[in-house]
Order: structure tokens, then C-alpha cells, then sequence
């Protein structure tokens, strides 16, 4: 696993938890020695945190946390869960090919692998993370759906809207791991569901699907206010 997807994760479990207010420049030196590690990954890290649209760049390319609403991420989170179901359909209906099939299964083995540990490092969840991102990936790139694939690429602009952006979810550990091992036999499900051809079952599993990272959200937001004195990028207004 990558210093970079480590570096990324924890980055923004740190936005989230509001340890930066709206605004806040994040210098690559500053961060490199809070997480402990060399520059390279922060900078990397915080390219993805901008296409992410977590943060953003001013004109010398310095970046600095955005502002923006709970009501914002639910929604990217729920178009997501609709452009995923109408993808698998379009798969389930198409037909899953051989080589599809066994992308999906090494996907599905390496979860299944990690779940074997008793308790998840922040390694293991990048890991996770790192599979999770390429199953569904691998279901839209089969769709065949050029508009839904731009329409997915551009809603993952939005923060938390990606695949993997809610993990992991602000440090219950037995909590986490008993979430993501549910969303994880998800994946079974669909899968299951692909490859018997059953587009409206598949369909129904991808948008079911989203209510982990929904909850992801809920209790990420619980546990962050229940921290005093903390000024977080997100505002709990809707709107």
C-alpha cells in the first residue's frame, strides 16, 4: 500500500473531524511532520484532496480547506448510489464477460483477506479503500455508458462523493469494522447479482449500497461534535 494513499486517508479524516477551519492554508512542510512523513507524499496527497474538492488552490498554488454543508455531501453521495445502479443494470442486462468476472473476484478476495484481521490498521483501511475504488470502478468502466461515466466522474468533483472518501469513519474501530465488512458483502451480493443476469436486483444493491457511506457520515459527524472547541470545515446547516 502507498505512503500516498495512507497520507490521503488521513488527511481527510482530519478535514472532517474539523481539525482545520474553512480557509486554513495547509502547508506541505506542517503537514508532513504532524502525519510524519516526507513532503512528497503530502503534496501528492493534497493534489487528490483538490480534485476531491475538499480543498482548493489560490493562484500561486497554495491550497486551503473549503466550506461546505452536510446537505452538499449527502447529496453527492446519493446521485452516486443512482449513477452506480443505473451502471450495474446496464452490466447485469450486457452480461459479465470472463476477464470482468475474474477483475471482480480478486477484488472481492482481497477484501475478504483483510477481514481476516481482527482489528483494521490505517494501512489495512487504505487497502480496503484502494479495492473498494476499483470494483466499483471496474463496474462503470463496463456500463458502456459514456454520459453516466462523465456524469459520475464529474459528481466524484464534489467532497466526500467518492467511492472510498467516508473511510474510515472517525475511529471506532469495532464500529468500522463491522460496517465495512457489511458493505463489503454488498459487494458479494452484487456481484452475485451481475453475473446472474438479475439487472434489477443489482440495481436495487448499488443505491442500497450508499446507506453505509450515509451512516459513515452520520456517525463521523456525531463523534466530531462531541469534541469541544473545534471550528470543523463543515457546517452542519443544510442548504
Amino acid at each position: 500500500m502507498s505512503r500516498h494513499d495512507t497520507v490521503l486517508m488521513a488527511l481527510r479524516d482530519l478535514i472532517l473531524k474539523g481539525e482545520f477551519l474553512p480557509g486554513h492554508k495547509l502547508a506541505e512542510q506542517q503537514l508532513a511532520e504532524r502525519l510524519g512523513v516526507s513532503r512528497t507524499p503530502v503534496r501528492s496527497a493534497l493534489m487528490s484532496l483538490e480534485q476531491e474538492g475538499l480543498i482548493e488552490a489560490n493562484d500561486l498554488g497554495k491550497y486551503a480547506v473549503r466550506e461546505f454543508t452536510v446537505q452538499e455531501i449527502m447529496d453527492a453521495i446519493l446521485v452516486r448510489g443512482h449513477l452506480e445502479g443505473m451502471a450495474a443494470k446496464n452490466v447485469a442486462e450486457h452480461g459479465v464477460s470472463r476477464k470482468l468476472a475474474s477483475d471482480l473476484e480478486a477484488c472481492l478476495l482481497a477484501g475478504d483477506r483483510l477481514f481476516k484481521n481482527k482489528t483494521l490498521s490505517l494501512e489495512d483501511y487504505a487497502a480496503y479503500a484502494q479495492m473498494n475504488d476499483r470494483f466499483h470502478a471496474l463496474i462503470l468502466q463496463a456500463c458502456g455508458n459514456r454520459a453516466l461515466q462523465r456524469a459520475l466522474d464529474l459528481n466524484d468533483k464534489l467532497p466526500f462523493a467518492q467511492a472510498s472518501a467516508m473511510l474510515p469513519m472517525q475511529g471506532v474501530v469495532d464500529m468500522d469494522r463491522d460496517w465495512m465488512l457489511y458493505a463489503h458483502k454488498q459487494h458479494h451480493m452484487l456481484f452475485d447479482a451481475l453475473v446472474r443476469s438479475d439487472a434489477t436486483r443489482a440495481q436495487n444493491l448499488a443505491i442500497e449500497h450508499i446507506e453505509v457511506a450515509l451512516m459513515n457520515l452520520r456517525k463521523a459527524l456525531e463523534m466530531r461534535d462531541q469534541v469541544s472547541g473545534v471550528a470543523p470545515a463543515i457546517r452542519l446547516v443544510v442548504g
